[in-house]
């Protein structure tokens, strides 16, 4: 599934041709991703300009100046093509702007999903409700971990991955900040001590930046919307490296994996304590 630096990729691809554009047209080639596509959703576009592009945890978001804006989410294999050569039976959304750009949600799998909110509600929007601070926003500080953590007796990695106390992390760089922080992933969350946290926090800020400035991790469907590949992999450290020795300077460790709430984690047992 594309994590965080997938979906900022994205939006940031897609901004380059879609804002400040008007919509010409919007065509919805099948009634349902996930869920059904809005009703009126090419109604509600067609002639509106796009004022900006963002992102909330994993969901990108397409503002228009009608005071709507488009939310979507890639699922386990959504990706947006822009200018495509040809057109593909997985194009289920194709929007075509006024100035000739053409751009298509491309899901083979159709787990992603596409919403028409009205802008002023995007925070009650439900799978917005309740999520916590954006990593890479100011939000995320030590004392608001040490708030959340406080008193925890499940392992630090699922409490990482609760969306309730940060948005948008996913697996692969949960994995990768906390090997960079030096912490184990069994460990109960309110036994992680502040000056780990202290190393946590911009571990998970500089995982997430490296990430995005490679383009994403590719792994099966993804690519960014101008087809090329993210090329992060090549950087984990930890991440499906089971049984190579650990790369930290010193450290004669072996990379292992254990399964934590269905999710393969990755780590070096004799640097993350």
């Amino acid at each position: 599934m594309p994590e965080l630096p997938e979906v900022e990729t994205t939006v940031r691809g897609l901004a380059r041709v879609l804002e400040g554009e008007r919509i010409a047209s919007v065509r919805v080639n099948r009634p349902d991703l996930r869920r059904p596509f809005p009703a009126g959703l090419g109604q509600a576009l067609t002639g509106a300009t796009v004022t900006g592009l963002g992102r909330r945890a994993k969901y990108g978001l397409i503002h228009t100046d009608r005071d709507q804006t488009m939310v979507f989410h890639l699922g386990m294999s959504g990706r947006w093509r822009i200018e495509p050569d040809t057109a593909d039976r997985h194009d289920h959304l194709v929007i075509e702007t006024a100035s000739g750009h053409v751009l298509a949600l491309n899901d083979a799998r159709r787990f992603g999903s596409v919403d028409l909110v009205d802008t002023v509600a995007l925070d009650g929007f439900a799978p917005f409700a309740a999520l916590g601070p954006e990593p890479l926003g100011e939000g995320l500080t030590v004392r608001h971990l040490a708030d959340s953590l406080k008193g925890r007796v499940s392992p630090i990695k699922a409490m990482l991955l609760d969306q309730r106390i940060v948005a948008g992390l996913g697996n692969i760089y949960v994995c990768e900040a906390l090997f960079r922080a030096g912490v184990s992933p069994e460990r109960p969350a309110g036994k992680v001590r502040r000056g780990e946290l202290e190393r946590l926090v911009p571990a998970i800020r500089a995982v997430l930046s490296e990430s995005i400035a490679a383009g994403g991790s590719t792994i099966r469907d993804y690519a960014q919307p101008n087809g090329e590949l993210g090329y992060f992999a090549a950087n984990w450290q930890v991440y499906g490296r089971e049984g190579q020795p650990c790369c930290k300077p010193g450290c004669t460790g072996t990379i292992a994996r254990i399964v934590q709430g269905g999710r393969s984690s990755f780590w070096c047992p004799r640097c993350q304590r």
